[in-house]
């Protein structure tokens, strides 16, 4: 692929995001006033104090690979050589992508694996040594703020209040956000749940059973929401109106590509929609009556998640029951996305200070 577009002296951004399920790349130059993730896509989520048009992105290349970095970790606390081998791999590509494109600026990350694992410091050192890659390992607050970043363009600025969540392979990052027309969301509140895709099925999965565990898997991670939700009144609010919710991550993209009964998957058809809170139970419902080998064959779903899904539906089902917002909004956009917005100077969503009256 050639690197493209109109305006060649714009210089080229690239953002890696490694976590515990995904190796991610995205190389980008920032347009103005263009909108370049979709047709009917929205832009960027307006910086504070400023009535022009925000940056968008024009992608240039892009690598994604299921890598399961935290494979084994939350059972022995290490990551095995068999992931640190899979992961150098998909490094690899990246490396040799970012040599062919040279973009001006990069910034390089790592999640949830990295931080948890006893040995994670001594693989980054491992990556540095082979492959002169250095990534950075962030906290999770700031995994949840570049995340909410790279999602912003698509709050609804009429609906005054958010709860946004993004579920990764070791934890789940939500953020309840003041919507403000013409500023960036403002945090209200935010939690880290070390609770994911890969740790939650092999902590609690069941793979004697037809649905893997579910509904021990629901129970689990339902009991991590309840200090949140009440910290910040959460349900309440939902109760008075003017809530919305916005989902990013592999599984909500997943489950949108089989409500859409998607051939193969198409994230100009995924990312912005909106699934109304019955078709989210319906699809959850769908997937857990698959059978194994429906699951790995499915074309939204395949081998690389099909003994996950299962758990990404408990964590979206808790949040279903527990905030019956009427619909969510996905997005297939995230942490990358965040990081570009950064490094093209776009002001990053703020906290809001520690005020026990501000909910």
């Amino acid at each position: 692929m050639r690197p493209s577009g109109p305006v060649p002296s714009q210089p080229l951004y690239a953002a890696l995001d490694l976590g515990t399920n995904n190796c991610r790349l995205l190389i980008a130059r920032r347009r103005d006033g263009y909108v370049g993730f979709a047709p009917g896509a929205t832009t960027a989520a307006m910086a504070d104090g400023q009535s022009a048009e925000p940056p968008t992105l024009e992608i240039v290349d892009a690598f994604s690979r299921i890598v399961r970095l935290g494979e084994g970790l939350a059972m022995t606390g290490r990551l095995s050589d068999a992931a640190m081998d899979r992961t150098v791999s998909a490094l690899a590509v990246c490396v040799r992508k970012l040599r062919r494109y040279r973009p001006r600026f990069a910034r390089i990350v790592a999640t949830e694996a990295c931080r948890r694992a006893d040995n994670g410091g001594l693989f980054l050192e491992r990556v540095s040594a082979e492959l002169g890659l250095y990534l950075e390992t962030i906290a999770p607050q700031e995994e949840a703020l570049l995340a909410l970043a790279g999602c912003a363009a698509l709050l609804d600025p009429a609906v005054p209040r958010a709860l946004m969540f993004d579920i990764g392979g070791g934890s789940t990052e939500l953020t309840w956000l003041a919507v403000r027309p013409g500023h960036s969301p403002l945090v209200l509140g935010w939690i880290s749940i070390p609770l994911g895709v890969v740790n939650l099925a092999e902590a609690h999965g069941d793979p004697s059973r037809a649905d893997t565990g579910y509904e021990r898997m629901n129970a689990v991670f339902a009991e991590k929401l309840i200090e949140f939700d009440r910290r910040y009144g959460i349900s309440e609010a939902i109760r008075a109106g003017g809530v919305q919710m916005l989902g990013a991550s592999g599984t909500v993209t997943t489950l949108a590509g089989i409500h859409l009964d998607l051939p193969r998957y198409d994230r100009a058809r995924v990312d912005g929609i909106r699934l109304s809170i019955e078709d989210l139970a319906a699809v959850s419902a769908r997937i857990r009556k698959m059978g194994e080998e429906a699951r790995l064959s499915h074309p939204c779903i395949g081998r690389a998640r099909a003994d996950l899904v299962i758990a990404g539906c408990a964590i979206i089902d808790a949040m279903r029951v527990l905030w019956p917002i009427p619909s969510l909004r996905i997005g297939d956009r995230g942490v990358r996305e965040g990081i570009l917005f950064g490094l093209m100077g776009v002001p990053a969503p703020q906290l809001a200070p520690a005020d026990p009256e501000e909910k």
